[in-house]
């Protein structure tokens, strides 16, 4: 049973996500426990270091429980599970200041899809979730060559605009309130300089090497990247960009930014045509 544990927990504490401009990290604890174990602790310590702490703007730590035993218990044992993370994060080089949640939430219920592995599920509701809040991300400060967040006035063939807001959710093709503001604001510039033509270009992140494309979760289908791209492409066709302009192309985990994944779930556009508007000579 132990090791049936250490597998589960091996399995499991490595589970993160990361959305727009956050990520969670799970740590799972043995029944009725708060302290960690070394396997635990070194679990901590490998989320930590492959972290940029440089980006983290503040940090949430929340604690719970499985669905078993009194609710004032619960709650006190959660809590101590939250201060003993909080506490091996302070010791591994994070500055107190910036974790500015720390609460026990309790026990979780069980729910009843789970009911045929009642173990199981309540292993993975024995944890404490760390939520790194991240700073936003400039694009210019990357200093990638040729990408830029807004269209410039010397632009070329070949340079490509970041979106910075325009990241998804891991396997969606939904854009985000903060993804349509950012599109709004491009399109703006589209209609200003309305000699350029481009292409929008879908990507994704986490797939192996041998899968170059991932599953979108809303179609079940193969071609995730593709749909973030027809996305954009047709929020742009609803703010009057001409479809004669623009063109749009899924291109998998072919085309990685090397800075994390989330900024490898992103859509750019690629300037594709760059047309010299003749000036028509005075009368």
């Amino acid at each position: 049973m132990t090791r049936l544990f250490s597998i589960l927990f091996l399995l499991f504490s490595v589970v993160s996500f990361a959305q727009e401009e956050e990520e969670v990290h799970s740590i799972f604890f043995e029944f009725d426990k708060y302290n960690l174990k070394e396997e635990q602790a070194n679990a901590v310590v490998a989320f930590v270091s492959k972290i940029d702490t440089s980006r983290i703007e503040s940090i949430q730590i929340f604690g719970y429980c499985d669905d078993r035993g009194k609710d004032a218990y619960n709650y006190t044992l959660s809590t101590n599970r939250a201060n003993t993370v909080k506490d091996k994060l302070i010791e591994k080089g994070i500055k107190s200041k910036i974790i500015i949640t720390l609460e026990g939430k309790g026990r979780i219920m069980l729910d009843e899809d789970m009911q045929t592995n009642v173990p199981e599920a309540r292993s993975k509701n024995r944890r404490v979730d760390v939520v790194v809040n991240f700073k936003p991300i400039v694009i210019e400060d990357l200093k990638i060559p040729g990408v830029y967040s807004s269209i410039k006035k010397d632009r070329i063939v070949g340079d490509r605009i970041y979106l910075d807001h325009v990241l998804f959710e891991r396997g969606s093709s939904q854009l985000s309130y903060k993804g349509k503001k950012e599109l709004d604001r491009i399109a703006l510039e589209l209609h200003k300089y309305k000699n350029i033509h481009f292409e929008i270009q879908g990507h994704v992140c986490c797939t192996p090497t041998f899968q170059k494309e991932a599953i979108d979760r809303d179609t079940k289908k193969r071609e995730l990247s593709v749909n973030r791209a027809k996305r954009v492409y047709n929020y742009f066709l609803m703010k009057r960009i001409s479809k004669t302009r623009m063109t749009f192309k899924g291109y998998g985990n072919t085309q990685s930014l090397k800075k994390g994944s989330t900024l490898d779930r992103r859509v750019e556009l690629l300037i594709t045509k760059n047309e010299v508007v003749p000036v028509e000579p005075k009368k």
